[in-house]
Order: structure tokens, then C-alpha cells, then sequence
């Protein structure tokens, strides 16, 4: 297992993590996965026996039965809590009253409490705020945050699903008050879907920040099962829950490269989608998630594969963005300024 640093911290954390959205499968999480506690074990186990230290949930899937589940595998495993990294998230409605959502002070300290007690722990690793909130005052969230982290029930702070130039003024606020800044953010990315280089990812580098990948493969559209002439598979989860939003049409131009690049390593095509995530240099972990064994052991696979200069490029070029200004007009205004392995990477990432 390869490891990176959490964002700008001391903390390792492995190139490949375990999301657990497939457990339990409550309500709406029913049609993503319904893994029951023994299924879950056996998941962890192997994810821990593989290397993988990073171990992500949400208080919001399944009604908290997620985080119950996660909690409940790591000490039926006996796994030393020291071993593991765990992150969870606070947003999502939990509850009927006016509060029970939201990133207000009030709810980010009523949500850690909960997760706290279903994960079986006295901290948690990293703790996200899992979506905009555009009624709480950005403040108010990051002295509440920084509160958490000061009083020892969280360690670092990161956020998911937010727009990059409120990100940059969290920044410019923690460091304006001295309080914690957010260490990741957790986004979809993949190869069928780029868009987080136009904004998030110059700003992820800029500032250290570790990026956090989740649905890699597309909500499972890049996994193998998917084409042109089959685009709803029978057990698919995507073909009952058809999300994330896709241009599907690149994403079949993807396939028809990705598919001879998978049978010259001798792999599925998911291997070959996580292992061109694996090449971005902003990508710290991508968060797996299995209903299956065989699942997570094909996408840990991944980190084996080892793509030529000229498969990369292939990949890079059928997956290119459209261009948008100002990224064109980025392009013309620095030719002359930028020497050639500069131009080299700005073209890959603004293209």
C-alpha cells in the first residue's frame, strides 16, 4: 500500500480508502448497497489487511446505521483504533425539527456527539461538513469546527461538495482568526467526469490541500458493465440509482479507449479508470465502495497497474475537458511565459 499525507498535516493516509455508503442500506441508501454487519467485517478486514487505513462514512447513510456498522466491525475485528483513520460527515437532515440539519453551530455539535457514540469512539480523525449551507454564517462553521478540534473530539477538518471559492475564503478566515483550516475536500472525480480541474484542483495544489475522490468510477458507470450497447445492465446500481450526473457520450468515448488499455494489463476497466485517478498529482485517496469482496479486491488492484506515458495521454486526451474561458484565454496570455514542462502541465489541467 502507498500512503500520502492528509492535506498539509503529518498524517498518513492510504493512496486507497473504504467508503461504507454500501452499508446497512436504509431507506433512500437501500438501492446503493444493503452490506449487513458480517458482510461488513469481512470488507474491512480485507481492506485492513490490504493496508488501507482510511475509513470513510456519513451520519446521514442509512439513519446513522453507517457509522453504527463501521463502529461495530472495527472492534469485532479488534482492529487498534490507533490503526485506523476515521472520517464521517455532518449536513444531511437526521432528524424532523427546524435544526436537524445544516452547518450552523448548534447542529455540528449535536451531530459529532451522535457520531461519536455510534462509531464507538472518543474522536474522530476527520470530521467534514458534507455540503453547502448558504443560511450559516461561514464563521459561525469554522470557530465551531475549530472548537471540536481544541477540545480533542476531532483532529482535522475537511469539507465535500463545495464550491472552490468558498473553500479559498475558509481559508482566508482560519487564518485571519487562527483557527483550523479544512485539510481536505472530499469531490467527485473521475475520468468521465473532470470538471473539479477547472477551479478546485489549482486550488487544491495551491494550498496543500489533500483531495479526497469519491464515486471514481462513475457510480459504478466506468466499472465494466456499462457501454454503448448495454447502458442498463440488470443488478447495476446505476441503473436503478443513475447518478452521479454523466456526459454519457464522452464517457462511452472513454470505454472504447479504456477497454484495450484493460486487455493489454489483463484487467477490468475499473482498475484502469482508478489507476488514471492514481496518476493526478492533487489526488490523495480514492474512496472505494463495495457491496462485494471480489469488488473492493479488483479496485485495490488498481494500485498494480502501472499506465505507459502513452496510455496516460491517450486517457487524458478522450477524457479533455471542452474548453471555458478563462482557461483558453489562460492559455494564449502565457505563451512565452511558462517554460516547456510548465506548459506541459498547465496544458494537461486546463485543456
Amino acid at each position: 500500500m502507498e500512503y500520502r499525507t492528509l492535506g498539509h498535516t503529518g498524517l498518513l493516509v492510504s493512496r486507497v480508502s473504504l467508503g461504507t455508503m454500501t452499508f446497512a442500506g436504509q431507506g433512500f441508501y437501500k438501492a446503493i448497497g444493503s452490506v449487513d454487519q458480517a458482510g461488513a467485517d469481512v470488507l474491512i478486514k480485507a481492506a485492513f489487511d490490504a493496508g488501507i487505513n482510511l475509513f470513510d462514512t456519513a451520519d446521514v447513510y442509512s439513519d446513522g446505521e453507517s457509522e453504527l456498522t463501521l463502529g461495530q466491525s472495527l472492534k469485532n475485528l479488534n482492529i487498534p483504533r490507533k490503526d485506523v483513520v476515521i472520517a464521517t460527515k455532518a449536513y444531511s437532515r437526521v432528524g424532523q425539527g427546524p435544526n436537524d440539519m445544516g452547518a450552523s453551530r448548534g447542529h455540528i455539535m449535536d451531530a459529532v456527539e451522535a457520531s461519536l457514540k455510534r462509531l464507538q469512539t472518543d474522536h474522530i480523525d476527520l470530521y467534514q461538513i458534507h455540503a453547502n449551507d448558504d443560511v450559516t454564517p461561514l464563521e459561525e462553521t469554522m470557530r465551531a469546527l475549530d472548537d471540536l478540534v481544541r477540545q480533542g473530539k476531532v483532529r482535522y477538518i475537511g469539507v465535500s461538495n463545495w464550491q472552490a471559492w468558498k473553500i479559498a475564503t475558509s481559508f482566508g478566515i482560519s487564518k485571519l482568526h487562527d483557527l483550523n483550516r479544512f485539510e481536505t475536500i472530499q469531490a467527485y472525480y473521475s475520468i468521465a467526469g473532470r470538471d473539479l480541474e477547472r477551479e478546485i484542483a489549482p486550488l487544491l495544489q495551491a494550498e496543500k490541500t489533500g483531495l479526497l475522490v469519491w464515486s471514481p468510477l462513475a457510480g459504478g458507470l466506468l466499472s465494466g458493465k456499462f457501454s454503448r450497447n448495454n447502458q442498463k445492465p440488470e443488478g447495476s446500481r446505476r441503473s436503478e440509482f443513475d447518478f452521479p450526473i454523466v456526459d454519457k457520450e464522452r464517457a462511452w468515448n472513454v470505454m472504447d479507449v479504456m477497454v484495450p488499455i484493460a486487455q493489454a494489463h489483463d484487467c477490468t476497466p475499473a482498475r484502469i479508470a482508478l489507476a488514471w485517478l492514481l496518476t493526478r498529482p492533487f489526488v490523495t485517496s480514492i474512496v472505494l465502495g463495495a457491496k462485494r469482496l471480489d469488488q473492493l479486491q479488483d479496485n485495490i488492484a488498481a494500485l498494480d497497474v502501472h499506465l505507459t506515458e502513452d496510455e496516460i495521454k491517450k486517457l487524458d486526451e478522450v477524457s479533455a475537458l471542452p474548453q471555458e474561458y478563462p482557461g483558453w484565454m489562460l492559455n494564449v496570455q502565457s505563451v512565452g511565459r511558462m517554460d516547456a514542462q510548465e506548459k506541459l502541465v498547465w496544458d494537461r489541467f486546463n485543456s
